[in-house]
């Protein structure tokens, strides 16, 4: 277990809430082992951003799009290996 946390943080306003549930049920099973904790976190401003320790793996606002699932894993398998 590395003992880092993924957190994704979300709009409540603007009804991100089943996006982020979405995203962290595709994500929990391939790291539900490797980490310490999973951290759904309330934000405003259109926020949808997703951390691993850290480190920001994802923000909606400089990307202008929703992440895939796909992709949040290889970034986080990524990071995990260049940092265990």
């Amino acid at each position: 277990m590395s003992g880092k946390t993924i957190e994704i943080e979300y709009c409540t306003s603007c009804n991100y809430l089943p996006r982020a549930l979405w995203v962290a049920a595709e994500l929990l099973p391939d790291f539900q082992y490797e980490i310490a904790d999973f951290k759904l976190v309330c934000g405003t401003k259109g926020v949808f951003e997703v951390k691993f320790g850290d480190k920001l793996v994802f923000s909606k606002a400089s990307t202008g799009r929703f992440p895939d699932p796909d992709e949040l894993k290889q970034v986080i398998f990524a990071e995990m290996e260049a940092n265990p």
